[in-house]
C-alpha cells in the first residue's frame, strides 16, 4: 500500500488512483487513533466542500470515526472549510476533517484536519496523524448505519451554513454594503461559496455559482489566470465596481477592480491593515508567509505594527495567531485571517472586510489602494507555476541551495533569503521567488516590481536562466 503524506495543507491526490474510499479510510483510522491517544470521549466534526464524491468520501470517514467509538457531528451537502473549522471550534470538537483538495485541478481530493481553536492542525500534530496511517484500514465499517446512530445520537447533523450566516450578521456592517451605491459581482469558481454568498448579500450578482463537481475543468483557484470570464464581464460591461472570487473550498480570495484589473492577496493583505488600523482603531502584529511582498513590513512600519515571517503554509501562521495578538494573518496563495474571527483563511470573510471599507469610505477600490501606495509605493505582482520534470525541478532546487545564481540576466542579486524556498532580492523594489510547491508537483516562480511589464520581464529572464 502506498504511503499517505500530508503536504502544505493536508493529504490531496487525483480521485480512483490513490484518493480512494481505502485511502480516506486509513486517514480516518489514523485520526480516530491520535484523538483516541489525546483526549478522553474525543468529538469530530466532517465536512465536505463540491468535489466529486464528496459525500461519499465523508460518509467513509464518519462511518470509521463512528465505529471507533467517537462521537461524531457532521453537516448535510457541501459547505466550506471555514465553516468546518467554526463548526469545530463553536461545538467543542477536538478535530475537524474538510474533504476537499482546495483549489487543486478538478481530478483531485483531499482531506484537511482542523484544530479544536477553528485552524489548521498544527504541523506537528498532523506529522502524528501521518505516523499512524496503517498500511490497510483494520476498522470493519460496512455495518454502520448512519441513521441509526443519528437516532442514538452519537451521530449529530448540524446546519453550520446557517451558524456561519449568522457569524457574519453578527460582524459585519451588511446594511452598509447594501444600501451603497456598489455594483458587486462574486464568481464562487463553482465551489462552496456558491450558496453562503446570496444569503448574507443577496443584492449582489452572481457567476459559477452553480453546482459542477468539475468546475468545468478548471482548477478553482482564484488567480488572474484562472478567473478570465469573471475578467471579460467586466470589462465588456463597465458596471461593476468590484468582484470577489473565491476558491473551491472558499477559503482563498481573488478580487477585481472597476476596470477588471485583477487585485493580488498582496495588496489585499496591505488593504486589510490599512483599514483595520487607520480606519477602525485596532493593533496587533502582522503575520505573513515568507512568499508574501515586503511591503507589508514598510506599511507595518508606517503604523508602529511588528511584523513577523513564516514559512509557507497557513497552518504556520495559525499556530502563531492562537498565542499572539495578530492583526492580520496572511500568505500570497490568498489565504487570510484577520483578529476577530477564527485563525482561519477564509475569502468571503475577508471579501467582506474590503467591501465594506470601499461602502463606509465612499471610495473605489483604486483610491484605498492609492492610500497604501502613498507609504509603500505602487508595485505589481506575478506568479509561474513551471510543469517541469521532476529531475529539472531538484537540479534547480540544487542549484539554489549551492548559491549558483548570481544575477538574472541584467538583473544582480543583492542578497537571498532562505526561510522557506529562495528569494533574491535584486534591489529594493524588485525582487524574485523559487519555490516547490507543497500541494502540487510544480516549480512556482514569483516576482515583483514597479510595473507588470518589468515583473513578466523578470520572470522570463528567471526562467530562461534556471531552465537553460
Amino acid at each position: 500500500m502506498d504511503k499517505i503524506k500530508f503536504g502544505t495543507d493536508g493529504w490531496r491526490a487525483i480521485i480512483a488512483k490513490e484518493f480512494t474510499v481505502e485511502n480516506v479510510a486509513r486517514v480516518s483510522e489514523a485520526t480516530g487513533l491520535w484523538l483516541q491517544k489525546n483526549y478522553e470521549k474525543p468529538t469530530v466534526f466532517v465536512g465536505h466542500d463540491c468535489r466529486f464524491a464528496g459525500e461519499l468520501f465523508m460518509e467513509t470517514s464518519v462511518k470509521v470515526f463512528l465505529k471507533m467509538g467517537l462521537n461524531v457531528r457532521m453537516s448535510r451537502g457541501f459547505v466550506s472549510t471555514p465553516m468546518v473549522s467554526l463548526a469545530a471550534n463553536r461545538f467543542n470538537c477536538q478535530i475537524g476533517v474538510v474533504l476537499t483538495a482546495s483549489h487543486n485541478p478538478p481530478s483531485y481530493n483531499g482531506y484537511k484536519l482542523k484544530a479544536d481553536f477553528g485552524g489548521p492542525l498544527a504541523p506537528e500534530h498532523v506529522q502524528q496523524v501521518e505516523d499512524l496511517i496503517p498500511d490497510a484500514c483494520t476498522i470493519d465499517y460496512s455495518n454502520i448505519d448512519l441513521d441509526a446512530h443519528l437516532e442514538g445520537g452519537k451521530l449529530v447533523v448540524d446546519d453550520i451554513e446557517t451558524m456561519y450566516v449568522d457569524h457574519v450578521k453578527t460582524n459585519f456592517d451588511l446594511d452598509a454594503i447594501q444600501s451603497s451605491s456598489l455594483k458587486l459581482i462574486y464568481d464562487a469558481m463553482y465551489g462552496a461559496g456558491q450558496s453562503v454568498l446570496p444569503r448574507i448579500l443577496p443584492n449582489v450578482d452572481l457567476l459559477h455559482c452553480d453546482y459542477n463537481p468539475s468546475f468545468m475543468g478548471q482548477a478553482p483557484e482564484p488567480i488572474g489566470k484562472n478567473l478570465k470570464e469573471l475578467e471579460a464581464l467586466i470589462k465588456s460591461t463597465g458596471s461593476f465596481d468590484c468582484a470577489l472570487a473565491t476558491d473551491g473550498d472558499a477559503d482563498r480570495i481573488g478580487m477585481f477592480n472597476g476596470a477588471g484589473e485583477f487585485i493580488d492577496s498582496h495588496h489585499l493583505i496591505l488593504l486589510l491593515i490599512h483599514y483595520l488600523v487607520k480606519y477602525k482603531g485596532q493593533s496587533g502584529k502582522v503575520a505573513i508567509a515568507f512568499s508574501v511582498t515586503p511591503r507589508v513590513k514598510k506599511l507595518c512600519d508606517h503604523y508602529g505594527l511588528e511584523v513577523i515571517t513564516t514559512k509557507i503554509g497557513f497552518k504556520e501562521i495559525a499556530s502563531i495567531m492562537i498565542t499572539d495578538d495578530i492583526l492580520v494573518g496572511g500568505e500570497e496563495s490568498g489565504g487570510i485571517a484577520v483578529k476577530g474571527h477564527i485563525p482561519e483563511r477564509d475569502g468571503i470573510w475577508m471579501g467582506l472586510i474590503i467591501w465594506e471599507f470601499m461602502a463606509k469610505s465612499g471610495k473605489t477600490l483604486d483610491e484605498l489602494i492609492e492610500e497604501v501606495y502613498q507609504i509603500v509605493n505602487p508595485f505589481k505582482f506575478e506568479r509561474s507555476d513551471l510543469h517541469i520534470t521532476e529531475e529539472l525541478k531538484q537540479g534547480i532546487i540544487a542549484n539554489c541551495k549551492a548559491g549558483k545564481y548570481e544575477g538574472f540576466g541584467e538583473y544582480t542579486i543583492r542578497n537571498i533569503e532562505t526561510i522557506d524556498g529562495f528569494k533574491f532580492f535584486l534591489d529594493d523594489e524588485r525582487w524574485v521567488m523559487i519555490r516547490p510547491s507543497g500541494t502540487e508537483p510544480v516549480l512556482r516562480v514569483y516576482a515583483e516590481a514597479p510595473t507588470l511589464e518589468e515583473v513578466r520581464k523578470i520572470l522570463k529572464i528567471t526562467e530562461e536562466t534556471i531552465c537553460a
